[in-house]
């Protein structure tokens, strides 16, 4: 394998927590619901997808636990500012404290202080027969694992779902004009909750991606800031998951071209290589938010009483 394939593999296998963390964030954005819990909920995933793999077997059930545990989360901040119409960036602030909070308790209640983490066996890849041959792209995108492909067909089926069909006109309709979409019959208070709800499953199946892919245990840190891009990532797609699928590939070309350089041998602080990643994006952010169409209620509780917005 050349040594361009490899760093193409890899870019790819990096993309996964990014690609599903901004999936989660631009479904629930769209219909209105700001999500800033990113962080705190990918190392929750984390933590509860590795530990219910290593208690209970398997890895399948471990995803599964931690999207669904991630999914209260989200449930519980669509349905607490949808309503009581608590300001969403300040519950969002608080479940991402609550959710690195319970991370770090469920790892040490279950398994404790140890000098040897416990491991699991992380994802196997799954090579596609004849596609996996392809010169270059064979390696690339056709011997991954089974949550890079996941990763690939919710982005599919998110673009397919939203401007696909009728369900997907209404959900956006709620993020853009909640009055509106109120007065044709669509349940604004439920879109609003479910979509929060499934994005912060993805979210949370994101963080559970990670030990089960680069290190088989569960250290605390170990997000390592993807949460936090991954809203840069929706802002800078456009909150369309088209283009969040495109961005991911230069969000994980960064991250792994620093531990490229970093574990290159050259003479540079460890930390100026690690914060790369962060100006990199910050200076593509600068241009990429003057083009971005943010939905129209983003990050706004609608009140149907009143018919007013807050």
């Amino acid at each position: 394998m050349t040594e361009v394939t490899s760093f193409l593999q890899l870019v790819v296998t990096a993309m996964v927590p990014f690609i599903l963390a901004a999936q989660g964030t631009m479904l629930a954005g769209r219909a209105g619901v700001f999500n800033v819990a990113q962080e705190g909920l990918m190392m929750l995933g984390a933590s509860v997808g590795f530990l219910v793999s290593l208690k209970f077997g398997g890895n399948l059930v471990g995803l599964v636990v931690a999207a669904l545990v991630g999914g209260f989360f989200g449930w519980f901040l669509g349905w607490v500012t949808t309503r009581f119409r608590l300001d969403q960036f300040v519950i969002g602030l608080a479940l991402f404290f609550a959710a690195t909070g319970v991370a770090s308790l469920l790892y040490k209640v279950v398994i404790g202080v140890t000098l040897q983490p416990p491991l699991i066996p992380t994802l196997d890849d799954v090579s596609i027969p004849l596609l996996s041959s392809i010169p270059v792209l064979g390696p690339v995108l056709f011997q991954q694992s089974a949550m890079v492909y996941l990763a690939f067909v919710v982005s599919g089926l998110l673009y397919w779902l939203l401007y696909r069909t009728n369900h997907g006109l209404k959900l956006r309709s709620v993020g853009e004009n909640p009055k509106a979409a109120d007065s044709l019959g669509v349940n604004v208070a439920r879109t609003r909750i479910w979509c929060s709800a499934a994005g912060a499953a993805l979210m949370a199946l994101a963080g559970a991606y990670l030990p089960m892919t680069y290190t088989g245990t569960y250290t605390e840190g170990m997000v390592a800031g993807r949460g936090w891009l991954a809203i840069a990532l929706a802002f800078f797609g456009g909150w369309r998951p088209q283009y969040i699928l495109l961005g991911s590939a230069f969000f994980a070309g960064m991250e792994v071209l620093a531990l490229r350089v970093q574990v290159g041998g050259l003479d540079v602080p460890h930390q100026f290589i690690s914060m790369l990643p962060y100006v990199a994006t910050l200076l593509v952010m600068m241009f990429a938010l003057r083009f971005a169409r943010i939905p129209a209620f983003l990050g706004r509780n609608y009140d149907r009483e009143s018919r007013t917005s807050h």
